[in-house]
Protein backbone atom coordinates (compact mmCIF):
# COMPACT_ATOMS: atom_id res chain seq x y z
CA UNK A 1 0.00 0.00 0.00
CA UNK A 2 1.37 3.42 -1.00
CA UNK A 3 2.01 5.87 1.82
CA UNK A 4 0.05 9.10 1.70
CA UNK A 5 1.90 11.94 -0.01
CA UNK A 6 0.84 15.58 0.16
CA UNK A 7 2.58 18.34 -1.76
CA UNK A 8 2.36 21.89 -0.47
CA UNK A 9 2.82 24.08 -3.51
CA UNK A 10 2.09 27.46 -5.10
CA UNK A 11 1.45 28.10 -8.80
CA UNK A 12 3.63 31.17 -8.77
CA UNK A 13 6.72 29.35 -7.50
CA UNK A 14 9.12 27.74 -10.03
CA UNK A 15 10.75 25.68 -7.28
CA UNK A 16 7.40 24.15 -6.38
CA UNK A 17 6.63 23.50 -10.03
CA UNK A 18 9.82 21.44 -10.24
CA UNK A 19 8.42 18.98 -7.76
CA UNK A 20 4.95 18.97 -9.29
CA UNK A 21 6.46 18.09 -12.66
CA UNK A 22 8.43 15.25 -11.10
CA UNK A 23 5.35 13.92 -9.33
CA UNK A 24 3.32 14.06 -12.54
CA UNK A 25 6.06 12.19 -14.39
CA UNK A 26 6.45 9.62 -11.60
CA UNK A 27 2.75 8.65 -11.66
CA UNK A 28 2.76 8.59 -7.86
CA UNK A 29 -0.56 9.26 -6.18
CA UNK A 30 -0.43 12.56 -4.31
CA UNK A 31 -2.60 15.32 -2.92
CA UNK A 32 -1.79 18.91 -3.85
CA UNK A 33 -2.42 21.83 -1.50
CA UNK A 34 -2.08 25.41 -2.78
CA UNK A 35 -0.37 27.72 -0.30
CA UNK A 36 -1.13 31.42 -0.64
CA UNK A 37 2.36 32.86 -0.27
CA UNK A 38 0.97 36.30 0.51
CA UNK A 39 -1.27 34.97 3.25
CA UNK A 40 0.17 31.71 4.54
CA UNK A 41 -1.95 29.61 6.90
CA UNK A 42 -0.90 30.02 10.52
CA UNK A 43 -0.43 26.26 10.84
CA UNK A 44 1.88 25.93 7.84
CA UNK A 45 5.24 26.83 9.40
CA UNK A 46 4.83 24.98 12.72
CA UNK A 47 3.23 21.88 11.21
CA UNK A 48 4.86 21.54 7.77
CA UNK A 49 7.92 23.67 7.07
CA UNK A 50 9.52 25.88 9.74
CA UNK A 51 11.11 27.95 6.95
CA UNK A 52 7.55 28.75 5.80
CA UNK A 53 8.46 28.12 2.14
CA UNK A 54 7.17 25.91 -0.65
CA UNK A 55 7.58 23.27 -1.85
CA UNK A 56 7.26 20.85 1.03
CA UNK A 57 5.69 17.44 1.43
CA UNK A 58 4.21 15.36 4.18
CA UNK A 59 4.78 11.66 3.68
CA UNK A 60 3.34 8.71 5.53
CA UNK A 61 1.14 8.74 8.59
CA UNK A 62 -2.65 8.64 8.45
CA UNK A 63 -4.59 10.05 5.53
CA UNK A 64 -5.92 13.35 6.82
CA UNK A 65 -7.00 16.66 5.39
CA UNK A 66 -4.03 18.54 3.88
CA UNK A 67 -4.78 21.54 6.10
CA UNK A 68 -4.53 19.33 9.19
CA UNK A 69 -1.18 17.56 8.63
CA UNK A 70 -0.52 14.69 10.97
CA UNK A 71 2.47 14.88 13.32
CA UNK A 72 3.04 11.22 12.42
CA UNK A 73 3.95 12.07 8.82
CA UNK A 74 7.47 12.93 7.71
CA UNK A 75 7.93 16.51 6.55
CA UNK A 76 10.47 17.16 3.80
CA UNK A 77 11.35 20.45 2.08
CA UNK A 78 13.61 22.07 -0.55
CA UNK A 79 12.98 21.46 -4.23
CA UNK A 80 16.17 19.63 -5.19
CA UNK A 81 15.93 17.36 -2.16
CA UNK A 82 12.34 16.62 -3.10
CA UNK A 83 13.26 15.83 -6.71
CA UNK A 84 15.62 13.13 -5.46
CA UNK A 85 12.98 11.93 -3.00
CA UNK A 86 10.37 11.53 -5.75
CA UNK A 87 12.89 9.68 -7.92
CA UNK A 88 13.81 7.33 -5.07
CA UNK A 89 10.19 6.77 -4.13
CA UNK A 90 9.02 6.02 -7.66
CA UNK A 91 12.08 4.31 -9.09
CA UNK A 92 11.82 6.70 -12.05
CA UNK A 93 13.43 9.95 -13.24
CA UNK A 94 17.00 8.92 -12.47
CA UNK A 95 19.08 6.62 -14.71
CA UNK A 96 20.24 3.30 -13.27
CA UNK A 97 23.79 3.81 -14.55
CA UNK A 98 25.97 5.65 -11.97
CA UNK A 99 27.71 7.73 -14.63
CA UNK A 100 24.41 8.89 -16.06
CA UNK A 101 23.10 9.66 -12.59
CA UNK A 102 26.19 11.79 -12.00
CA UNK A 103 25.50 13.63 -15.26
CA UNK A 104 21.97 14.41 -14.10
CA UNK A 105 23.28 15.85 -10.86
CA UNK A 106 26.03 17.80 -12.63
CA UNK A 107 23.46 19.34 -14.96
CA UNK A 108 21.31 20.41 -12.02
CA UNK A 109 24.28 21.95 -10.22
CA UNK A 110 25.44 23.77 -13.34
CA UNK A 111 22.07 25.29 -14.23
CA UNK A 112 21.44 26.19 -10.59
CA UNK A 113 24.61 28.26 -10.52
CA UNK A 114 24.70 29.70 -14.02
CA UNK A 115 21.26 29.76 -15.66
CA UNK A 116 18.64 30.14 -12.94
CA UNK A 117 20.28 33.20 -11.29
CA UNK A 118 20.07 35.03 -14.61
CA UNK A 119 16.29 34.93 -14.49
CA UNK A 120 16.29 36.95 -11.28
CA UNK A 121 19.02 39.35 -12.39
CA UNK A 122 17.01 40.22 -15.49
CA UNK A 123 13.40 39.97 -14.35
CA UNK A 124 13.76 41.33 -10.81
CA UNK A 125 16.87 43.52 -10.85
CA UNK A 126 16.21 44.87 -14.33
CA UNK A 127 19.55 43.96 -15.87
CA UNK A 128 19.67 43.70 -19.66
CA UNK A 129 17.84 40.64 -21.03
CA UNK A 130 20.83 40.15 -23.34
CA UNK A 131 22.48 38.49 -20.33
CA UNK A 132 20.19 35.56 -21.03
CA UNK A 133 22.10 34.77 -24.21
CA UNK A 134 25.05 33.60 -22.14
CA UNK A 135 22.80 31.48 -19.95
CA UNK A 136 21.17 29.81 -22.94
CA UNK A 137 24.58 29.16 -24.49
CA UNK A 138 25.67 27.53 -21.23
CA UNK A 139 22.52 25.43 -21.20
CA UNK A 140 23.06 24.30 -24.78
CA UNK A 141 26.65 23.29 -23.97
CA UNK A 142 25.31 20.90 -21.32
CA UNK A 143 22.71 19.25 -23.55
CA UNK A 144 23.33 16.18 -25.69
CA UNK A 145 22.70 16.52 -29.43
CA UNK A 146 19.23 14.98 -29.06
CA UNK A 147 16.75 14.26 -26.31
CA UNK A 148 16.69 15.60 -22.80
CA UNK A 149 19.33 16.76 -20.33
CA UNK A 150 20.87 13.35 -19.80
CA UNK A 151 19.76 11.52 -22.94
CA UNK A 152 16.54 10.11 -24.36
CA UNK A 153 14.69 9.81 -21.03
CA UNK A 154 13.14 12.66 -19.04
CA UNK A 155 14.84 12.99 -15.64
CA UNK A 156 14.83 15.22 -12.58
CA UNK A 157 17.38 17.40 -14.41
CA UNK A 158 14.67 18.37 -16.88
CA UNK A 159 12.15 18.93 -14.10
CA UNK A 160 14.67 21.24 -12.41
CA UNK A 161 15.10 23.59 -15.38
CA UNK A 162 11.68 23.49 -17.07
CA UNK A 163 9.89 26.00 -14.77
CA UNK A 164 12.60 28.60 -15.34
CA UNK A 165 12.63 28.20 -19.11
CA UNK A 166 8.86 28.61 -19.04
CA UNK A 167 9.24 31.85 -17.13
CA UNK A 168 12.10 33.08 -19.34
CA UNK A 169 9.80 32.62 -22.31
CA UNK A 170 6.77 34.25 -20.69
CA UNK A 171 8.61 37.27 -19.32
CA UNK A 172 10.49 38.01 -22.54
CA UNK A 173 7.67 37.61 -25.03
CA UNK A 174 5.35 39.74 -22.88
CA UNK A 175 8.11 42.24 -22.03
CA UNK A 176 7.31 41.93 -18.33
CA UNK A 177 10.65 42.23 -16.55
CA UNK A 178 12.04 45.15 -14.58
CA UNK A 179 14.36 45.95 -17.50
CA UNK A 180 13.66 48.84 -19.89
CA UNK A 181 10.49 48.64 -21.95
CA UNK A 182 10.90 46.85 -25.27
CA UNK A 183 14.14 45.05 -24.42
CA UNK A 184 12.45 41.75 -23.59
CA UNK A 185 10.67 41.45 -26.94
CA UNK A 186 13.90 42.18 -28.83
CA UNK A 187 15.74 39.41 -27.01
CA UNK A 188 12.79 37.06 -27.44
CA UNK A 189 12.90 37.52 -31.22
CA UNK A 190 16.62 36.75 -31.29
CA UNK A 191 16.16 33.61 -29.19
CA UNK A 192 13.32 32.46 -31.47
CA UNK A 193 15.12 33.08 -34.76
CA UNK A 194 18.90 32.95 -34.34
CA UNK A 195 20.29 29.59 -35.57
CA UNK A 196 22.73 29.47 -32.68
CA UNK A 197 19.81 28.90 -30.28
CA UNK A 198 18.22 26.10 -32.31
CA UNK A 199 19.18 23.42 -29.77
CA UNK A 200 17.61 25.41 -26.97
CA UNK A 201 14.40 25.90 -28.95
CA UNK A 202 14.08 22.17 -29.63
CA UNK A 203 14.78 21.30 -25.99
CA UNK A 204 12.25 23.80 -24.65
CA UNK A 205 9.65 22.63 -27.18
CA UNK A 206 10.15 19.06 -25.97
CA UNK A 207 9.74 20.12 -22.34
CA UNK A 208 6.63 22.23 -22.78
CA UNK A 209 4.93 19.56 -24.90
CA UNK A 210 4.86 17.14 -21.98
CA UNK A 211 1.65 16.75 -19.99
CA UNK A 212 3.60 17.29 -16.76
CA UNK A 213 4.53 20.80 -17.87
CA UNK A 214 1.12 21.65 -19.30
CA UNK A 215 -0.64 20.62 -16.09
CA UNK A 216 1.65 22.64 -13.83
CA UNK A 217 2.31 25.82 -15.82
CA UNK A 218 -0.63 28.22 -15.73
CA UNK A 219 0.52 30.78 -18.30
CA UNK A 220 -2.38 33.21 -17.95
CA UNK A 221 -2.08 33.24 -14.17
CA UNK A 222 1.69 33.72 -14.29
CA UNK A 223 1.38 36.49 -16.85
CA UNK A 224 -1.01 38.39 -14.59
CA UNK A 225 1.11 37.87 -11.49
CA UNK A 226 4.35 38.75 -13.27
CA UNK A 227 2.90 41.93 -14.74
CA UNK A 228 1.76 43.06 -11.29
CA UNK A 229 5.11 42.18 -9.74
CA UNK A 230 7.49 43.65 -12.30
CA UNK A 231 5.69 46.83 -13.38
CA UNK A 232 6.49 48.70 -10.13
CA UNK A 233 10.11 47.53 -10.33
CA UNK A 234 10.41 48.91 -13.87
CA UNK A 235 8.79 52.18 -12.83
CA UNK A 236 11.13 52.48 -9.86
CA UNK A 237 14.17 51.85 -12.02
CA UNK A 238 12.99 54.39 -14.60
CA UNK A 239 12.41 56.98 -11.88
CA UNK A 240 15.85 56.42 -10.36
CA UNK A 241 17.51 56.91 -13.77
CA UNK A 242 15.52 60.06 -14.36
CA UNK A 243 16.68 61.56 -11.07
CA UNK A 244 20.36 61.12 -11.88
Amino acid sequence: MTEQLTLYSAKVCPYAQRVEIALQESKLDFTRFEVDLQNKPEWYAPKVNPASKVPAVSYGGPKVSADQPSPESQKIAESLVLLEFVADLSGKLLPKDPVQRARVRFFIDAISNSVVPLFYSVAVRGESPEKLYKGLETLQSLLPAEGFAAGPEFTIADAAIAPFLGRFDLVLKNDLGAYEEGEGVKVYEVVQTDPKFSRYRKYFADLKSRDSFKKTFDENYLKTVSAARFAPLRAEKKASKGSL
